[in-house]
């Protein structure tokens, strides 16, 4: 490998490739694609929480100057049945939950056809419905599995009766409230056809699988479907499947014969996209008074919607994290009249990891011992559900570092023992994990006579840097500069891949890019280049998503330094710190972004971020930005992200783990343990606004 082509192998931090086209507003998204002839669609959504359509009165709409059409489920285009029941509409009358889409205006403008929209009258007959979660809710049961395929329930030994005899005990509870996916790009798709083929710019995180589902919805061959995703402004989980946006603009685009372009207003969001569930939380920790656990029971109650189930799995970490002989963990869901919950940025593991790690904080009180120590103490040699030794399991090195850097030793143990005026200051530590993922992906790589390289894969860059990361890759592989490497990706058209999910996109792909770029190496040691140029594939089926004899998970720890006014009730986190033992870091620079990115949302869930389900009306209250409040730069002045580089030959040619997401697993418990550190009140129910945190110091007995 020459100088430069070794100064831009994997490690370096290259930077993005489409980092110009997006500060100069060239990048394209969905609802941005010039397209002659284009028109506008603006959905309607149901006004009550349960019951069926009696009437539609869609001729004040049609009398509208500008309006084209309005779709409702008797003139729709008639579709197959979905596989995803979320994305069965305009098919009949029923209204599942509040929110749901019972018609589409089309217009000539996006202003006539909100205009419309607005004009559509709609009859009801309305049905009793139920939307709150309770941990006793009559109709809640233990489902077999939980999201990601995880058993539902799972125990070791004897838990009941360590906990019981335990010398040591912590039973709480924790509520995480419904969250919202808020991506700057709201969910938008252009779709046109033309000679029967469909082609669509949709904002997605996986357009294989959106090509997949169309096709079906529309009875097509695939070949006749082409779905771009070029540019994606963010995702966090709520794109990974395909949603009703996507559906009803190439609807719209059928029964008007123009292309057709749908970007839901964020308000609509909430409703039709998917949300991390509300999680209530059980933990009881059993320990000797040297801190060691005998007893780990996590038990959590969540809600799915009644017409799709999704389990967020909150109680699986616990089956990752610390030794415990006892242990139970189960999962209990309440099927009500609400939207369908789905992914978001960490699922299971962000409120999971908060409840199981604000309780090892409070064990760590009970105990009297240093928080760091104890989890330290409770170090498995295997992971504790599976009995699989780790691939690689560097969080004692993980705690150790970040005390270091963050200045640990030097923290008074006693809540309420530093004050700024009225201000209270504390600090908190949590611990991190993510498991390591990969699904099977194809690549092609061709060395063209010019002496460059193409690379050709479906990958979806949803702002992480999956274009730059891949041709470091490729690179790397072929031993030649960064700079002769082009990569394609964001299209159906290019050889299939996985979605951008799970942190599991750059293994993925990377994966499949490795092979095909080090194939084609060995092809061009062979013989000299014919003039066409030489083209490889590789396809990782079989292998990326191979069982492991190995339990292969990132880990991390987070710090937290929080100052309480104590006349105001507000938090204002000062530092936040976190180091992560993730397998190889391909690139420092789009690397830190992710942690960064993560850790900022871990600080919304536990100071700002928070949805409320109206009982009476069913929907939540919290629609928009103005009153679902997502963090800001302002809102921490000091973030700072290490890792520990590990050398881990067990997870894929690149010995990469994700990275997307465990930077929001351990923050919130990181802040809550801080607030109390700060204040000596545990506050159990997220977020931690002004007034509980008021309200608890209040109650604990002034400032």
């Amino acid at each position: 490998m020459d100088a430069t082509a070794q100064a831009a192998a994997l490690g370096s931090p290259v930077e993005r490739r489409e980092g110009r086209e997006k500060v100069t507003g060239t990048a394209r998204y969905a609802a941005e694609q010039p397209c002659p002839g284009r028109a506008h669609a603006w959905p309607v959504p149901a006004s009550i929480a349960r019951g069926r359509v009696t009437g539609i009165d869609t001729a004040a709409a049609l009398d509208l100057p500008g309006v084209v059409a309005v779709l409702t489920h008797e003139n729709a285009p008639r579709l197959s049945e979905p596989d995803d029941p979320t994305l069965a509409v305009l098919r009949d009358s029923r209204v599942p939950h509040r929110g749901w889409f019972v018609a589409l205006v089309v217009g000539e403008t996006l202003e006539a056809a909100r205009a419309g929209a607005a004009a559509v009258r709609v009859d009801y007959a309305v049905e009793d419905h139920d939307v709150t979660l309770t941990a006793t809710h009559p109709d809640a049961y233990a489902p077999e599995q939980a999201n990601g395929g995880y058993p539902g329930t799972r125990e070791h030994g004897d838990p009941e009766g360590a906990f019981a005899s335990a010398p040591v005990r912590v039973d709480a509870g924790y509520r995480v409230p419904p969250l919202h996916n808020h991506p700057m790009e709201p969910h938008a798709t252009t779709a046109r056809w033309h000679d029967g083929r469909l082609t669509v710019h949709t904002s997605t995180q996986g357009s294989t699988t959106v090509r997949a589902v169309l096709a079906g919805l529309f009875a097509l061959p695939e070949e006749h479907v082409t779905v771009h995703a070029e540019h994606v402004g963010g995702g966090f989980g709520s794109k990974g499947t395909p949603r009703p946006d996507v559906v009803l603009a190439a609807m719209a685009a059928r029964h008007t014969g123009r292309p057709v372009t749908l970007a839901l207003p964020r308000r609509f969001l909430p409703a039709v996209v998917g949300h991390r569930a509300p999680t209530l939380h059980r933990l009881r920790l059993g320990a000797h008074p040297d801190g060691r656990l005998t007893s780990l029971i996590h038990e959590v109650t969540t809600h799915t919607s009644r017409i799709k189930e999704f389990v967020e799995q909150a109680a699986v970490p616990a089956r990752v994290m610390y030794a415990a002989p006892g242990s139970r963990t189960a999962h209990r869901v309440a099927p009500l009249d609400v939207p369908s919950p789905s992914w978001m940025r960490a699922p299971g593991e962000a409120p999971g990891m908060y409840a199981l790690e604000s309780a090892m904080d409070e064990l760590a009180c009970e105990l009297g011992m240093d928080p760091v120590e104890l989890r330290i103490v409770n170090e498995p040699d295997t992971e504790p559900d599976s009995g699989k030794p780790f691939s690689s399991r560097h969080l004692v090195e993980c705690l150790r570092e970040g005390a270091r850097r963050f200045a640990w030793a030097e923290r008074d143990p006693r809540p309420r023992s530093r004050t700024e005026g009225p201000l209270l200051v504390g600090s908190g530590v949590a611990a991190a994990m993510y498991p390591v993922m990969a699904q099977p992906s194809t690549a092609a790589a061709r060395a063209l006579p010019d002496g460059t390289f193409l690379v050709r894969i479906n990958a979806t860059d949803i702002g992480t840097g999956a274009r730059t990361v891949l041709a470091q890759i490729a690179a790397d592989a072929l031993a030649v500069p960064v700079e002769r490497v082009r990569t394609e990706v964001g299209s159906s058209d290019l050889p299939a891949a996985s979605l951008a999910g799970g942190s599991s996109g750059t293994a993925s792909w990377g994966w499949a890019v490795h092979e095909a770029c080090a194939r084609l190496a060995r092809r061009l040691a062979e013989g000299p280049l014919p003039p066409e140029g030489i083209e490889v594939r590789a396809d990782t089926a079989g292998r990326a998503d191979a069982d492991s004899p190995y339990a292969r998970h990132a880990f991390g720890a987070h710090f937290a330094e929080v100052a309480v006014d104590t006349v105001t009730g507000e938090c204002r986190v000062r530092r936040l710190l976190g180091v992560y033992a993730a397998g190889h870091i391909l690139n420092p620079r789009t690397a830190r972004s992710q942690f960064v990115g993560g850790m900022t949302m871990g600080l919304g869930m536990a100071l700002t971020e928070g949805s409320t389900m109206d009982a009476a009306f069913g929907d939540f209250a919290e629609t928009d930005l103005a009153a679902y409040h997502v963090p800001a730069h302002a809102d921490v002045p000091d973030i700072e992200a290490h890792w520990i580089d590990e050398d881990d030959t067990r997870l894929n040619p690149m010995g990469s783990k994700g990275i997307g997401e465990i930077g929001i697993v351990g923050t919130a418990a990181a802040i809550g343990n801080a607030v109390f550190h700060a204040t000596g009140v545990r506050l159990r129910e997220l977020p931690l606004t002004p007034d509980r945190v008021l309200s608890g110091i209040r109650e604990r007995g002034g400032s």
